[in-house]
Order: C-alpha cells, then structure tokens, then sequence
C-alpha cells in the first residue's frame, strides 16, 4: 500500500499563487479593456441612429426633432464635467473630445412612461462615431439619464 501525505502549507501556497495569477490577468484585461475604450458605435445617417435607439428599447420619432452643430468645450464647468461623469458611466468619456466639434440629434422618446410627452434622446456624433447620449426630460426642473433603459 502506497500512501502519500500532503502538506497544507503547500496547498496554500499553491492556491495562493492561482489566485494572484488569476487577479494579474483579471487587473491586465479590465486595464486593457478601459484604455481601448468600447467598439465605437458608427452612426452616418438618422436611419441608423433610430436602430440604435431601438435596439436599446427606445421608440422613437421616425425623425430628428432638432440637429444642431456643437463644439465641445476645452475647459469644463461643473454641469459639464457632471454630464461627462454620466458619459463615462455609459462607457464615453468626452475627455478625448475637448475643443472638438460635433453634432448633437435629438429623438422624441414615445415609450417613457412617466412622461410620455416630453422625453428626448440626444446622440452626439462626432465625425460619424457616437461619441455621447442621453435621455432627458424636457419639463421644468427636468432630469437626465443615461441612454440604456433601467
């Protein structure tokens, strides 16, 4: 009969040592992942803009309500490092984008059910890419969120 004792020491080490290993890669791909940033969402015309959109849940205005030429600002205030805050959390990050300009096209929201009448979906598009979003409220004393449905 054979018998083979093992050491716990050296089991513990060794989970020890996976672990580690695990976490390095883990922390490599998470860096690696938010400096690449997400794939850029290509959006050359309204059409593709409302698929987007659609594809997020929203209905929407078969047409841009309003298209206007924007330059995003070199130096920020605090609405605006906010509003980048709220593009980050979706993945943007208008940083990259400072004294750039840019397009900005709103939809009508037609399924937000807590106001159905006065919602809006904002792309701002920057040289063809998607380079921010969001949905606001258009009341007074409104409100904004990100561009996934909650």
């Amino acid at each position: 009969m054979f018998v083979k004792t093992v050491k716990i020491k050296n089991v513990l080490r060794a989970l020890v040592t996976v672990l580690i290993v695990a976490a390095i890669i883990f922390a490599a791909v998470y860096g690696l992942n938010r400096l690449i940033g997400r794939k850029a969402v290509k959006l050359s015309s309204e059409a593709e803009m409302i698929e987007f959109l659609r594809n997020l849940g929203w209905e929407t205005s078969d047409q841009a309500i309003n298209i206007r030429d924007v330059t995003i600002p070199e130096e920020w205030n605090e609405v605006y490092t906010k509003y980048n805050d709220l593009q980050k959390q979706q993945g943007f990050d208008l940083d990259k984008f400072r004294g750039e300009p840019a397009t900005v096209y709103s939809f009508r929201i037609l399924n937000y059910e807590e106001h159905p009448d006065n919602m809006v979906a904002n792309l701002l598009v920057c040289d063809g890419c998607l380079v921010g979003a969001d949905i606001s409220c258009t009341e007074l004393g409104g409100f904004m969120q990100g561009v996934a449905r909650e």
